[in-house]
């Protein structure tokens, strides 16, 4: 993450708070807190979604949420942070297209004394606070990992996520800095699947066909589609690394022969943005504008991993679902809430 400020970093299961400073907290259900998405189509995404309703019904300070909810790009946004400003919501939680692409548009908001927070993802607009997974050690976490697994050399398929994404971005200085680490282990293939489970499985279906050797494959997130690919095409079980997602998770636990890491990034780090909002609403502003959110890594080659990863998994969860879907002090909502999907009003 390029950010000129220090970033504070926090456990996900260490459930450490943000040092705030006292303040009176106005009237509950007063606020309108706008949301800004432009990914539709993705498990991960919408499980961000729910998490911010969800949150932002159990705090019980927030009257409404207007959600801008597309695929669309930098510009798009930008157009969608400008209505919400025009909606006069008091805050705006914003997964970005760009990192610096819709600056301008953020900058019109906190001038307008809109308190604006980036979740997943940075933004270099000095106004807005940022509360994101620590995605460069995400993918350094599983692709040292995926390099051990296969020996310390060999050919990996590297699956990136959306071109041009701050996450991936970061992620891609993770995986690099691992790579850095063991020369002997060669890029075969590096595609974008741009986080589409449908695309991913294709590009690594005509890969496969090419008859290419590789020796493991680490990916964005998109990940039981990947092992669904292996199985189905009879192709040699490779060490697979992805995402905590429920199907994925599941794979780790049930697929036989199938060796496997998940890397936590969980999608409650939107309720995360809500409630960080609604702090500083309340007149709680953090010390730091920027907390990281650290991964852990789950895998199923030793006994340790293997019990972690059944204390993990949750077969009810949608297949693309993190089974992550809480971060302790920084949710407060319930299962049932998160999966019911029902932000205040609803």
């Amino acid at each position: 993450m390029t950010r000129t400020m220090r970033a504070t970093r926090i456990g996900l299961l260490a459930g450490a708070a943000l040092v705030l400073s006292a303040a009176g907290a106005l009237a509950q259900g007063t606020y309108t807190i706008g949301i800004s998405n432009t990914v539709q189509g993705n498990g991960w995404r919408e499980e961000m979604i729910c998490a911010m309703k969800a949150q932002a019904l159990a705090s019980g300070k927030v009257a409404k949420l207007n959600i801008a909810h597309r695929n669309t790009d930098a510009a798009g946004q930008s157009e969608d942070i400008r209505n919400l400003i025009s909606a006069g919501v008091n805050a705006i939680v914003v997964n970005p297209a760009d990192p610096s692409g819709i600056n301008a548009a953020l900058k019109e908001a906190t001038d307008k004394g809109i308190v604006v927070i980036a979740v997943d993802q940075a933004v270099t607009e000095p106004s807005a606070y940022i509360i994101s997974n620590n995605q460069e050690q995400y993918a350094y976490l599983g692709a040292k990992w995926l390099f051990q697994q296969m020996g310390g050399k060999g050919d990996v398929v590297y699956m990136r996520g959306a071109a041009g994404a701050s996450a991936d971005s970061d992620r891609d200085k993770g995986f690099k800095k691992a790579l850095a680490e063991f020369p002997d282990v060669k890029v075969a293939q590096e595609v974008f699947t741009g986080w589409q489970q449908d695309q991913g499985k294709q590009q690594i279906l005509d890969f496969i066909a090419t008859g290419t050797p590789f020796n493991g494959i680490w990916t964005s997130g998109i990940d039981n589609v990947i092992v669904d690919a292996l199985v189905e095409s009879g192709a040699t079980m490779v060490p697979v690394v992805g995402a905590d997602n429920a199907g994925f998770v599941g794979q780790l636990n049930n697929v036989q022969g199938f060796t496997g890491a998940a890397v936590t990034n969980p999608g409650s780090i939107g309720a995360a943005g809500v409630k960080l909002a609604v702090d500083i609403l309340d007149g709680k502003k953090p010390e730091e504008k920027v907390v990281l959110v650290e991964p852990q890594l789950w895998e199923n080659a030793t006994a340790e991993g293997k019990a972690k990863l059944k204390a993990a998994a949750d077969p009810s969860l949608s297949p693309e679902w993190p089974v992550s879907i809480m971060i302790p002090g920084w949710t407060d909502y319930t299962k049932e809430q998160i999966v019911a999907c029902k932000g205040p009003g609803e």
